[in-house]
């Protein structure tokens, strides 16, 4: 069995979206209500073209995909640097602690400083524990003196 992590393709599209539709499973036993409204349709719209407004990568275990990253570009002006902003990281609860999440975020990282970033960033839910755990294994830090906020827009 082997892991690949390659850039997605528009028919990767439901695949991506059936994993996220797991993950939003997952996020609601933790607690988190939200709402997902991505979907295969919606990926396909906002994640390809000339000026894609997400972009991703899957992690295919032999042939299946088991995982994906979706991801923006943004840019610091405190370290004047580009930026690789992670919107969804997930792996399918059946291939988890095989490697496939480290290895979609060494693809992260090897994207981010290829475009001329220095830096990724991401939000995690607080009670997504393992996730926590797994991101601070990979020697990720904890931006404690900031709080996210949001504003709709209607």
């Amino acid at each position: 069995m082997s892991i690949r992590v390659r850039h997605a393709v528009e028919s990767d599209a439901d695949a991506v979206a059936n994993l996220s539709a797991e993950f939003e499973v997952y996020l609601r036993t933790l607690g988190d209500m939200t709402d997902c409204h991505f979907t295969a349709e919606t990926y396909r719209r906002d994640g390809f073209g000339d000026e894609p407004a997400i972009r991703g990568l899957v992690a295919q275990y032999d042939a299946e995909i088991v995982g994906y990253i979706l991801y923006t570009f943004g840019y610091d002006t405190d370290q004047a640097c580009r930026t690789l902003n992670i919107e969804d990281l997930y792996v399918s609860e059946k291939c988890r602690k095989q490697g496939i999440g480290k290895a979609l975020m060494e693809m992260a990282q090897k994207i981010c400083k290829a475009t001329g970033g220095k830096e990724i960033c991401w939000s995690v839910l607080k009670l997504n524990t393992p996730a926590c755990d797994f991101y601070t294994k990979l020697g990720a830090k904890l931006i404690d003196d900031e709080d996210f906020m949001y504003l709709a827009i209607d």
